[in-house]
């Protein structure tokens, strides 16, 4: 008789995580795009190389993320321990994650320097009326969103007074301009608070390298988590603001570090029940 070998059950966990994963290469892509369309806006009348990258801030930070992820995967699930201690892994795996913190460095800097262009920015004085810069290849800016102004649209964009040009080619109103500063404060603290996490996480994972699963140390990693409370409430924030990708893309990131917290826990339970193994309990 023919015996039917078992069928091996789908680990959900893990397509549930490659699916989140899966999903945020493609708000990489729309961030790319959105940035280059806003690029095309802000730096019309050209830039330098670090304009550029400055405008495109979020692309270059997921690449970092992005690497950071995948570094943390391969280190807390995907290799074995064998693997690991293998020295030219672990420089090839730090190697990477230095490269990638460099990213999110820029990424800091790129904040809070748009933030200090921004309080740098005063009231244009000379223009009172939108309809001033129509047909002069300005955009009107609010919210991320970008028109170019002209005598057809200027009284529909706009009925203030008072204007700020956040760039050369890039005007907006009181509202705008308050906005956007409510942006760029978001975005700094986002950035910052994101930091935080990923460190407690290298904290983790240097303890477990060390089979280090309890102590204070490792409760500073465990209380580090309240950070996620703030990275939902940015979350709130973009949905508040009309933009649910961004939103939509915070909850991803949160869901992918998580899978890797996931991958933190089980490991500290393999390393308590080969403790437990090697000095069981009397």
């Amino acid at each position: 008789m023919q015996v039917t070998p078992p069928v091996k059950k789908r680990d959900w966990g893990q397509i549930i995580k490659w699916t989140v994963y899966s999903l945020l290469l493609l708000n990489w892509g729309y961030y790319f795009i959105e940035e280059m369309y806003i690029a095309s806006h802000t730096l019309r009348q050209g830039g330098t190389f670090l304009d550029w990258t400055e405008e495109l801030a979020t692309t270059i930070d997921n690449l970092g993320w992005f690497g950071l992820l995948f570094m943390f995967e391969m280190e807390t699930y995907s290799l074995s321990e064998e693997t690991l201690e293998k020295k030219s892994v672990r420089w090839s795996l730090h190697t990477v994650r230095l490269a990638c913190y460099i990213m999110l460095a820029h990424t800091m800097y790129a904040r809070v320097t748009a933030l200090q262009d921004f309080n740098a920015v005063e009231q244009d004085m000379a223009v009172t009326s939108l309809c001033q810069v129509a047909d002069q290849d300005i955009s009107f800016g609010e919210n991320y969103r970008y028109t170019i102004v002209d005598q057809d649209n200027c009284t529909e964009l706009s009925q203030d007074n008072t204007f700020y040009f956040l760039e050369p080619s890039v005007i907006t109103d009181t509202d705008g301009h308050a906005l956007e500063r409510k942006h760029l404060l978001v975005d700094v603290n986002d950035a910052a608070v994101w930091l935080l996490v990923v460190w407690a996480i290298e904290l983790a994972v240097w303890l477990q390298n060390r089979d280090i699963t309890g102590g204070r140390l490792m409760v500073v990693t465990h209380s580090a988590k309240v950070f996620y409370a703030v990275l939902f409430a940015h979350a709130g924030f973009w949905i508040y603001v009309g933009h649910w990708v961004y939103s939509w893309d915070q909850f991803l990131w949160i869901a992918g570090f998580w899978a890797i917290e996931l991958n933190l826990s089980e490991w500290r339970e393999e390393i308590r029940e080969e403790e437990l193994e090697t000095h069981p309990v009397t």
